[in-house]
């Protein structure tokens, strides 16, 4: 869609919601639907070719309205979610469409689905030891959990753990395993914290960490958190839209011993800000945590079994429309479209690669996996930081830098939809032109 379509679907859509708002009072103000109407108007999975605009907008009466805005609003969402894990390839147990216990709820951030994930093991670990000891105090038991996560990981994680009140021990990570945790390191502080007194109970993993793209072994720490009773959330922010690739998809390996997955679509798939898609293996771990029956939120379908009341997933009650989006982009461009443009991506980072490599002024700093160009010029961390000020002063470019291994490292991050091989090579432009001046400042 070029700017001047855009302009012509955004007059079309002001129109639709003026029409609508000119005749409601001719439609029903509670809506006349049953418990899972909407899943058998459209089809099981996402298409693999791209549909029209004209298409889309015709359903949103069709589909839509007839449960407007509710229950429209979480049955479009369970259907959505279950598209896009399918497009992952996920385990079933992790579709709501299926005879499996779990199912995918879109939550605001990833910040926010690794808060609850680690706000639902906590329950389960206090439920699972009250189980066998009823005695105990649960501040007793509160006070001795422990929880796990990269010293790569987002610093999201930590702040999880700041804000469930629980403490939150960080796995030494290094450069000869690619900065990726390792299974036998997170068995031993496991074993080591339980000689303590400690009670292990949470590990998030990371696949494609903020600093460098890299990804943990959950093939080897799957099993030791199943093992230990442990809930393993993966967080894989950024990195998770390139799945639904099948040359990507096997940096998904391991995510059957997952407890619970996310990322977000709003990076690197299209979808606006915000959309935070998260998967749980079982929902109930989930409901168990947050669920809250005050008689003004009651209704008729709520034993059923038939409705999924995401309000017992999240931490706000409230929620937006978000599937709504998710369900546009997905139609009109695609998996095949959507594919295209992840690997587009990919192709461009190499593309960067390339350019670094072939200077012998520069070094690349960690694997270049996906969307994601670690760099540095070989010298003090000083000379960087020069250099990252010049180049993010120029106002042309903007790289966010990182520490790998106690270097100062640049981040090249391919992440606009409308980046093309002559931006890459016009920023290598820049970024040579100002690191020359930079070493011609050094002192001789």
């Amino acid at each position: 869609m070029d700017a001047t379509e855009f302009r012509r679907r955004g007059k079309e859509m002001v129109d639709l919601i003026a029409d609508y708002l000119e005749n409601i009072e001719q439609r029903p103000v509670y809506p006349d639907v049953e418990p899972g109407y909407l899943r058998s108007l459209i089809p099981e999975e996402a298409p693999e070719e791209s549909e029209t605009y004209e298409d889309v907008v015709k359903d949103i009466e069709r589909v839509i309205m007839p449960g407007a805005a509710s229950p429209a609003c979480t049955e479009l969402e369970t259907v959505m979610m279950d598209w896009l894990g399918k497009m992952l390839k996920l385990p079933e147990d992790f579709i709501a469409g299926t005879h499996g216990q779990g199912g995918g709820v879109i939550q605001g951030t990833a910040s926010e689905a690794t808060l609850v994930a680690l706000l639902a093991a906590r329950s389960r670990a206090v439920r699972m030891i009250l189980a066998s000891d009823p005695q105990r105090p649960e501040t007793g038991i509160t006070s001795k959990l422990v929880a796990y996560s990269s010293d790569q990981a987002h610093c999201s994680v930590e702040r999880a753990g700041m804000i469930a009140g629980v403490r939150m021990k960080k796995i030494p990570t290094e450069q000869s395993d690619k900065y990726a945790v390792q299974g036998e390191t997170l068995r031993r502080m496991i074993q080591e914290d339980k000689a303590a007194g400690l009670i292990p109970f949470y590990f998030c993993a990371t696949l494609g960490t903020t600093p460098s793209c890299a990804f943990d072994h959950i093939t080897e720490l799957g099993p030791i958190c199943n093992a230990e009773k442990i809930w393993m959330h993966i967080d894989a922010a950024y990195a998770g839209s390139s799945f639904i690739c099948p040359e990507f998809r096997p940096l998904l390996n391991g995510i059957e011993f997952a407890d619970s997955f996310n990322f977000n679509p709003h990076k690197w798939l299209l979808v606006n800000f915000d959309c935070s898609t998260m998967w749980v293996r079982k929902r109930s771990d989930l409901i168990g945590a947050f669920k809250m029956d005050p008689l003004y939120l009651k209704h008729d379908h709520q034993e059923s079994g038939l409705v999924t009341d995401y309000r017992h997933w999240q931490i706000p009650l409230g929620r937006r429309f978000r599937s709504l989006k998710m369900w546009f982009v997905f139609r009109m461009y695609g998996l095949k479209g959507l594919q295209d443009y992840i690997r587009k991506h990919v192709e461009l980072a190499k593309e960067f690669e390339s350019l670094v490599r072939a200077d012998q002024r520069f070094e690349i700093s960690a694997d270049v996996v996906l969307g994601l160009v670690c760099f540095r010029l070989k010298g003090s961390n000083e000379v960087n930081e020069t250099l990252l000020k010049r180049i993010n002063n120029g106002r042309k470019i903007h790289l966010v830098p990182c520490q790998l291994s106690g270097q100062f490292v640049l981040r090249f991050a391919v992440c606009a939809r409308t980046t093309e091989s002559r931006h890459i090579r016009e920023a290598w432009r820049l970024i040579t032109q100002l690191a020359e001046e930079v070493m011609q400042e050094l002192p001789h």
